[in-house]
């Protein structure tokens, strides 16, 4: 388990799902976006059977917080890339 700290938002690493680079807001701004996926527990087992085990949420970072969080997602030492660039453009 890591912690990755980005202005005033700690993020516990285990618990990212996703993380969309190169991303845009509806301003044109470049970010970053990051699903956390907490889980829920729910009070009864038996209400269990029908529901969502985890919470999700996406947050989004603009700016300098942007520019870390794809520097650290980028890197060879936290992401392994599947792909050569040269075939990214490939897939959808």
């Amino acid at each position: 388990m890591a912690f990755i700290k980005i202005q005033n938002v700690v993020i516990n690493t285990s618990y990212v799902a996703a993380v969309k680079l190169d991303h845009q807001t509806s301003l044109g701004e470049e970010s970053v976006s990051v699903l956390i996926a907490t889980p829920k527990f729910p009070l009864l087992q038996l209400d269990t059977i029908a529901q969502n085990f985890y919470h999700y949420e996406w947050v989004e970072f603009t700016g300098s917080a942007a520019t870390a969080l794809q520097d650290y997602f980028t890197s060879f030492n936290n992401v392994i890339d599947l792909l050569p660039p040269y075939q990214e453009s490939n897939v959808g």
